[in-house]
C-alpha cells in the first residue's frame, strides 16, 4: 500500500532525514515514535509532499515524490497536522464540508458518523471553530480529514496537550478506524495509547529507524526504550 525506499527531507541546507525505509500494508495501525526533534513529522510532511525530499515514496504502486499535496490527498491519503488547522470563521459543521470528498459513490463516513464518533461537535456543529477548546478543535480536525474518505489517514500527535478525558475519546476514534479498516501512521508521545492501538511499531532516532517491531517486542526491549525514546 505505502511504500518508502530510502527517503531523504531537507529543510532549506538542513538535512533531516537519512534514508528512511519502512512499508505500511492495508489496514494496517503503525506507530512511528521518537523524541522530538528524530524526524517523526518530517517523515509524515515529506509523504504528502510539504517538504522537500529524494528518494521513493509510492501508494499502490503510484511513485508520490515530486506530486503537489492535494494530488497525494485525491489519491486516497489522509493527513492530520499537529497544529490541526482548522478554519476558524467557519462553522463546525462548514468546516467538516471542506473535507468531503464529493463525487465518490458510497463513501464510508457521514456527517452522522462524525457526530456519532464526537457528540460535542453535534452540539456545536453551529459554531464557528474557532471559539472552540483546543480538544474539540482536535476533534474537529480528525472527523474533517476522514470526510474525504481516505484509504490511510496519517496522524500527528492527536493527543498532544489534551485532557484525559478527550485522550480517551481519541483513542476510541482510533478503534473505530482500526475496526473499519482504514490504515493509520500514528505520531504519538504516548506510548500507553501507541502501543494498545498499534500493530507494529516504528522508533525513530536522527532521522533514521532505529528499531521496527511488534508492541511487545518493544515493550521488551528496555535498550531500544531507554535510548531512543524515554526522557
Amino acid at each position: 500500500m505505502l511504500s518508502l525506499r530510502d527517503l531523504h527531507a531537507y529543510y532549506g541546507k538542513s538535512h533531516v532525514l537519512h534514508g528512511v525505509s519502512f512499508d505500511i500494508r492495508p489496514g494496517e495501525i503503525v506507530a512511528l515514535l521518537g523524541r522530538n526533534g528524530s524526524g517523526r513529522s518530517t517523515t509524515v510532511k515529506a509523504i504528502m509532499g510539504l517538504v522537500e525530499g529524494t528518494g521513493a515514496v509510492s501508494w499502490n504502486g503510484t511513485p508520490l515524490m515530486g506530486k503537489p499535496a492535494f494530488e497525494i490527498a485525491h489519491l486516497g491519503l489522509g493527513y492530520v497536522p499537529e497544529n490541526r488547522d482548522i478554519f476558524p470563521k467557519l462553522t463546525v459543521h462548514q468546516n467538516l464540508m471542506l473535507g468531503e470528498k464529493r463525487g465518490k459513490k458510497n463513501p464510508r463516513w457521514s456527517f452522522d458518523d462524525m457526530y456519532r464518533m464526537f457528540p460535542r461537535l453535534k452540539e456545536r456543529q453551529h459554531t464557528e471553530a474557532g471559539v472552540l477548546s483546543g480538544g474539540e478543535q482536535q476533534m474537529l480536525t480528525l472527523c474533517r480529514t476522514l470526510m474525504g474518505d481516505p484509504d490511510l489517514i496519517m496522524i500527528d500527535e492527536p493527543t498532544e496537550g489534551l485532557a484525559p478525558k478527550i485522550v480517551e475519546l481519541v483513542a476510541e476514534y482510533l478503534r473505530e478506524l482500526k475496526r473499519r479498516g482504514i490504515a493509520v501512521l500514528l505520531v504519538e508521545q504516548k506510548l500507553t495509547i501507541a502501543l494498545e492501538v498499534s500493530e507494529r511499531c516504528l522508533v525513530m532516532g536522527h532521522g533514521q529507524i532505529v528499531f521496527e517491531g511488534t508492541p511487545a517486542q518493544l515493550k521488551a526491549n528496555a535498550d531500544i526504550r531507554k535510548e531512543w525514546l524515554e526522557v
